[in-house]
Order: structure tokens, then C-alpha cells, then sequence
């Protein structure tokens, strides 16, 4: 264990609890989208990193306000109010996606709560409806609690990459569709047209020019954790920029260059923290300069530590 208390995540001792959880959130996910009144970029419909899990943040409810946390210290969902009436459920190994999805909107019936959601898991392998899956039932509380550790310096990170940039810039959020971290600057200039073909959630993800950076924790693609970033409209050339630390490269698969860094390679450096905001500096700096971006949009030196 380094300084920074990292611990290893490979994907293959906890994939299961991974799918699991993931398809957990987006139950959770999707009640925050059906109660929440929109905000620009999806950011009305993500979890906030918290001292011990992910919570949904204060939901609008007529007696005020209300909040679902994932627990992942103590291992319990919670269900906190702004009046006093709370409860949840322990997370516990052998719980299915239909238990769950049962359980969740148990506790939220207790305050009279009832959400319309669509019932069945986005853009993921598993495409059973969420009250009727029993496929998946795996919760491995010490590996969930590792995946959260990593979540908590990732989130520190980007949070004081925040701070070098004084325009528009998201908060670090989990967006639970694909379950990675996240975070975003924009140019403040509207994003090129997108083609017919394009989703009406990217349409409104990517409305504005942005440069994006995010944690995810592998999936049948990438068979390992890594930290991305990338720019949209992606500047011709970028590519062809210095990334940092050593092991940072260019991922061209999609036809626009992703810069990534694998978790594990980040593990084996003597300043994790140094090395993963020299990345996300460097993959900025790529294309700052080629897509025209104002240096007046850079944080004035004195405000950065």
C-alpha cells in the first residue's frame, strides 16, 4: 500500500460485484432522473462522491427534500429526509437486482414516494428487466469498499485539477450509465452539429465544446481500471502530443484520440497524485492550444496551490 492508501482493483476478483453494483446505481440512477428537473449535460441525474460512498444528493420532495446514499464504509443504503423519516437496507452478498430494485421502492413508498422509471439496465450486457433479474446477486464488501477508496482520490484529484481553470466547469460526478467519474471543462463556445444519427443524449451532453476526464473501473472492453480524457470536437493533431507520466498513450480506436492511463501503472509511481494531474494537464494542453481555447480561461496562478 502506497501513501495514498491505493489499493490494487483488478477487474477479474471483483467483476461480479462490479455488475452488481453497477446495475445497483442504475436503479438508483434512474429514480434521481425521473424526480429531478433538468440541468444542462445530464448533471441533474448524478451521484456526488461523499465521506462514505456515493449519495444522489437533496431530491425535491413536497415535505422538502430527500437522499439515497450508497454506503460502502458500513455497507448499507440510506434514505435521509429533511423531516426526520429515514431508513434503508444493509447491502449484503446474495442480493439481487430484484430484491433490490423490490427493497428501494419499499423504502421509498414509506415516503410516499413513486417514481415512474423505465425498468430495465441502460446500454448494458445484461438486459433483464430490473424486477425480474436474478442473474446477478454478488456484493463483495471488501473489494466495493476498495473500488470506493479509489473513487475518493480520483475525486481529490480532479476536484484540485478544478481549480486551475476559471471557466465553465462541471462538478466531479459519477455518471451511473457507464459508471465512471468525471469531470469537465468547456470552452464556452457551442459544440459543431451532430449527426442525425446521434442520441439525444449526446446531443445534450456534448451541446458545448468540452474537454472531458474520467475514472472507470474496466468492462469486457478494457479489462482493467484506467483513467481517459479527451476533447470535443477533438482538434486535428492533438495526437501528436507529449502526454505524461511515461505510461500515458493515445488511444486512437475510435477515430478521435482518447489519451489513457491505466490504474495499475499509476500504482507503481512514487507520486500517484503528481503523476495523475500531470495527465490530466497535459492531455488538456494537447489540444487547448489547437482548438482555440482563450487562456483567459485558465485560473489566475494565485489561486492555485
Amino acid at each position: 500500500m502506497n501513501k495514498y492508501n491505493l489499493p490494487e482493483l483488478p477487474l477479474e476478483a471483483w467483476e461480479q460485484s462490479q455488475i452488481t453494483l453497477h446495475l445497483w446505481m442504475q436503479i438508483v440512477g434512474k429514480i434521481k432522473l425521473a424526480v429531478m428537473p433538468h440541468q444542462n449535460h445530464w448533471w441533474h441525474i448524478t451521484f456526488k462522491v461523499s465521506t462514505n460512498g456515493l449519495t444522489t444528493g437533496p431530491m425535491p420532495h413536497p415535505e422538502g427534500n430527500f437522499e439515497i446514499e450508497f454506503d460502502f464504509v458500513n455497507h448499507h443504503l440510506h434514505l435521509n429526509t429533511s423531516w426526520g423519516d429515514d431508513g434503508g437496507f444493509r447491502l449484503v452478498d446474495g442480493m439481487s437486482i430484484a430484491t433490490f430494485h423490490s427493497r428501494v421502492f419499499e423504502v421509498l413508498e414509506s415516503i410516499e414516494v413513486k417514481p415512474k422509471i423505465l425498468g430495465i439496465p441502460y446500454d448494458h450486457p445484461c438486459d433483464e428487466p430490473f424486477a425480474e433479474c436474478e442473474t446477478h446477486n454478488t456484493y463483495q464488501s471488501d473489494w466495493v469498499n476498495k473500488f470506493f477508496q479509489v473513487l475518493v482520490f480520483t475525486n481529490n484529484v480532479f476536484s484540485e485539477f478544478t481549480n486551475r481553470f476559471s471557466g465553465k466547469v462541471s462538478p466531479v460526478q459519477l455518471f451511473w450509465h457507464h459508471l465512471d467519474l468525471a469531470v469537465a471543462r468547456f470552452s464556452g463556445k457551442r459544440g459543431p452539429e451532430m449527426s442525425e444519427e446521434a442520441t439525444i443524449a449526446d446531443r445534450i451532453a456534448y451541446s458545448h465544446e468540452t474537454f472531458s476526464a474520467g475514472f472507470w473501473s474496466g468492462d469486457q472492453n478494457v479489462r482493467g481500471a484506467a483513467f481517459y480524457s479527451y476533447m470535443y470536437p477533438a482538434p486535428e493533431g492533438m495526437e501528436k502530443n507529449e502526454l505524461k507520466p511515461e505510461k500515458a498513450w493515445w488511444e486512437m480506436g475510435s477515430g478521435s484520440p482518447m489519451a489513457m492511463l491505466m490504474y495499475d501503472d499509476l500504482l507503481k509511481s512514487e507520486n500517484p497524485k503528481q503523476d495523475l494531474l500531470d495527465f490530466l494537464q497535459t492531455s488538456f494542453d494537447a489540444g487547448k492550444d489547437l482548438a482555440g481555447w482563450s487562456d483567459e480561461l485558465l485560473a489566475d496562478p494565485h489561486f492555485i496551490d
